[in-house]
This record gives C-alpha cells, structure tokens and sequence, in this order.
C-alpha cells in the first residue's frame, strides 16, 4: 500500500467534512445508513382479499420508494380504542384507516394533507361531497377519503317469492313484509347493539322519518323530538314482530351468518355476505340479491361508512405516508382494490367510479346509485368530533335497545339527549 501524502489526505477529509454538513443540513442520515419503515394501522377488511391487495400494493411501492411499509391489521371495533390510545401517547403507527369523523376527534394530531386532496382532485374529477366533508375540518384537511361502502339492502330472494311479497320501498313496507316472513320462519336482521352496521342504520332510518340528531347549527340536541319518537316505536315494533332478540347483542358479522345460514329473509349491509357466498361457492348465492336503502316520509337516506386515511402529526414519516397515499390512488393500483373487493370498495372520487365492475353484475347495478342520497353521520349537522363521540359510544344503538326492552320511548329520547349534550361539550370519552 502506498503511502498517503499529507495533501491527499486533507483533501478527503475536507470531502468528508462537506458532506456530513450536507447530511445535517437536509436533517437525514445517509442513504447507506437509513432503513425507512413506513407503519399502517388498518382494520380486518369484510372481504379479506382487500387486505391481500392492499399489502400487495404497500410492498410495491416500498421497492419504489427504498422503504418498508408494514400494515398491520385488527379488528374494526378494537380500532377506536387503539386509536386513542396512540393519540393519548402520541407513538404508534405512522397512519391509519380513519373512519367517519376521526379527521374531527383527532385534528390537533393529524398531519395537514391539503396539497394531496387537491392534487388528487383534479386529477380524478372531484370528491363526492358525502365523503369529502368526513375529512376536511377548520383547520384544513386531515385525512384523505379512501373508500365509501354502499350500504343497501342484502335480501333472499327464495324467501319473498315464497311469502308472496315485493322488495319493500319503503322502512313501513319492511315492517309489514317483517311481519309475514317471521311467521313463515325468516325474520328480518338489524343490528341493535354495540357494533357499526346499527350505526348506518338507525342513521338512514332516522334522516327518512325526518328526526335528527343534531340541530343543523352543530351545537344542539335534536334527538328528543315526536320524529324521533316515530322512528322508536317503528323499531320496536319491528324488533317484536319481525326479528330475534337476538339482534340485541350482534356484531356486525352476524347479520351476515344469519342470511347465509339461509335464516334472515333481509338485512340492512353491505354486499359482503353475497360476497363471501360467492367466495366460498356457496349455493345460497344464487338466491341473494340487493336493492337501494328504503326510504320514509322525509324520502330516502344513506349513512354509508365513510373510511380515510389520516397520516398522525407525530410521526417521523409523514411525507412519505402522503407519497404513499398518492400511489395508492393511481387509477390502476384503485381498480385492483375495486376488483378485490369485487365491488365493495366504492371510490370517493367521481372519475374512479366508472369501473365496469357495477355494471357487469346485475345484483350490483343498484350500488353507485347509493351516493345520491348519502350523507355523513351527524347531518344536517356539519360532521364534527362530537359525532364521533356519539358513534363511538354507541349512544344511538343503546337509546333503541332501552327501549325495546320496556323503557318508555320518551325517557329513552331523553336518556340520549342529556348523552349527545356530553358529546357536544366533548365530555365523553372514546377508546
């Protein structure tokens, strides 16, 4: 080895020195040294190749981007604990799966993501309204819409040509149609218990009589009113005349055992048991079919799950978490989640919404429809973290269940209001 003169020897030190500075300056180490781990909080999808495609699409754009993205699954009613608790340590995951109005209940913690929703806007022609509001706060954007889930009527043909009856219209129509296809053996299903599916219907149910939640002002209880009253009694008598009690302590898979199991003649969800007939070569899935949300008095409403991506403030990777958000909306990375889903995932953006998939299969043709009349929970009321208090605590789920079980329906009404009152001032917890 030749021996290194003195000039040599400070030229490379001088090189050395210039570029540790630069590492400094930029605030990263160098590439040799870095292992970019990108973490995703996410739920255990309904159809499970979602979630088969969704890593599948996580590992590609790692290999693109020099990075690990690890997605880490649970399931959907153990995310809003785990979401508080990352929130109340502010550690955890880099981003998660938001759902409803978490962009709201967690905004001080959730990194801004305008410059993502804009550029993803005009590429794709624009957000559905519906979903939009679930994830644009005051202080600018804080999650980015994912996906919306139709949430229609899932019934079993072989049972109403056998009462005799036509798909009902209408929440009275159900009642009654309930009524015959219980006497002959097959009762109605929908939730009245802790889980989400009793949230998007006692919603859609609500907006159709009229009733609220919320004033539209966003500040006061609206939930003690004679529309209100109307809906409770329609439930009541449909949990007795129509239904199992059983529906008091169901979780959100067990409207779909019961139609499967070719008990429940109609379920108020989302195509996922047809989907897993389909799945499982089931014969049943011959005799399954859906049609659009019924409507009341006040018209037809819709509280579709509305899911998003929120990238948390107090993580290291937050550019990265946008980059990845982005490839996850290249139009062919979102038709293969569409295709996974086989018709599942609904885009929120209007231009990635003409897939053929709808179209091909006639029981699907009716689900794009579902949009029209979609709203966020919380309306007419603008979504805000109170909604989500009142979600997470299932506050309208436990109103019907007291009084299903022989709590007069006005003290019920009035159990709810003193709850969504907490919520508004923000005194109830979640997780």
């Amino acid at each position: 080895m030749r021996a290194t003169s003195r000039r040599e020897f400070l030229r490379a030190a001088s090189g050395a020195t210039a570029g540790v500075a630069s590492w400094l300056a930029l605030g990263k180490a160098p590439a040799f040294a870095q292992k970019r781990e990108l973490t995703f909080l996410s739920w255990n999808h309904f159809v499970p190749v979602s979630d088969d495609e969704l890593r599948r699409q996580a590992e590609a754009f790692g290999k693109l981007a020099s990075c690990e993205v690890r997605v880490d699954t649970i399931a959907h009613l153990q995310m809003p604990a785990k979401i508080a608790a990352e929130a109340q340590s502010q550690s955890g995951h880099d981003m998660y799966r938001t759902a409803g109005a978490d962009a709201f209940l967690y905004e001080h913690l959730h990194a801004n993501v305008d410059d993502v929703v804009e550029k993803l806007g005009k590429q794709y022609g624009g957000w559905y309204p519906f979903s939009a509001e679930m994830a644009k706060t005051k202080s600018g954007w804080k999650a980015v819409p994912w996906f919306w889930i139709s949430f229609p009527a899932t019934y079993n043909m072989a049972h109403f040509k056998k009462a005799g009856l036509e798909t009902p219209k209408t929440w009275d129509e159900l009642l009654k149609s309930g009524r015959i296809l219980k006497r002959q053996g097959n009762p109605v299903g929908i939730a009245i218990s802790h889980c989400a599916d009793a949230h998007s219907t006692f919603w859609s149910v609500a907006w159709s009589y009229g009733a609220k939640v919320i004033e539209a002002d966003g500040k006061t209880p609206a939930i003690n009113s004679d529309r209100t009253a109307q809906v409770i009694e329609w439930y009541k008598e449909l949990y007795r005349d129509a239904m199992e009690p059983e529906v008091l302590s169901w979780d959100d898979a067990s409207n779909n055992r019961c139609i499967l199991a070719g008990k429940c003649s109609w379920i108020h969800n989302p195509i996922s048991p047809y989907n897993a007939a389909l799945a499982n070569k089931m014969p049943i899935a011959d005799e399954i079919n859906h049609h659009n949300s019924p409507a009341g008095p006040a018209g037809t409403h819709s509280a579709p799950p509305i899911l998003g991506l929120g990238v948390w403030k107090f993580s290291k990777n937050v550019e990265l978490a946008k980059e990845f958000i982005q490839f996850l909306f290249r139009k062919e990375n979102f038709d293969a989640w569409i295709v996974a889903s086989n018709a599942f995932n609904h885009p929120p953006l209007k231009n990635l919404a003409d897939h053929p998939i709808w179209a091909r299969n006639p029981k699907f043709a009716m689900l794009p429809k579902e949009a029209e009349f979609a709203h966020p929970r919380g309306w007419p009321a603008k979504p805000s973290d109170a909604v989500q208090r009142i979600d997470d605590n299932y506050i309208l789920a436990d109103m019907v269940a007291k009084a299903v079980n022989g709590m007069p329906t006005k003290r019920a009404m009035e159990w709810a209001e003193q709850q969504v009152a907490l919520a508004l001032k923000g005194q109830l917890k979640v997780g």
